[in-house]
């Protein structure tokens, strides 16, 4: 089975890295780059061709929520919107617009990126 490939997206270079080493640890997943902004994901992921983008809430220029509208429009890949926010504030809106789900930064893992994958049916 080919891994699942990953993009992250976050502006603050630790996020992205916290991020790359759990896509990097988790069996199955391989990461294939990152962005730093909204915009940057949208040019990225249509270069790349993720199967999931993993992508912050809060972005400088177009905020995570509108860059997930539009990746949805034009790419296959599933996005899961992250940021600092308590998950039952969020949940309704990730489904809003497109994202597969949302999740904690403080919660992200190795086990909730193979269960949020496993949401998408992959």
């Amino acid at each position: 089975m080919n891994p699942v490939r990953v993009l992250v997206v976050d502006d603050q270079a630790v996020f992205r890295r916290v991020m790359s080493v759990v896509v990097e640890q988790t069996e199955g997943f391989v990461l294939i780059g990152c962005a730093e902004s909204g915009e940057e994901s949208i040019v990225t992921a249509k270069v790349l061709r993720p199967d999931l983008v993993l992508m912050d809430v809060n972005l400088p220029g177009i905020d995570g929520m509108e860059a997930a509208r539009r990746l949805r429009a034009d790419t296959t890949a599933a996005v899961v919107l992250l940021s600092t926010y308590d998950e039952d504030d969020w949940d309704g809106q990730a489904q809003e617009c497109g994202a597969v789900a949302y999740v904690p930064k403080s919660t992200f893992g190795p086990d909730r990126l193979t269960a949020v994958w496993a949401m998408t049916g992959g």
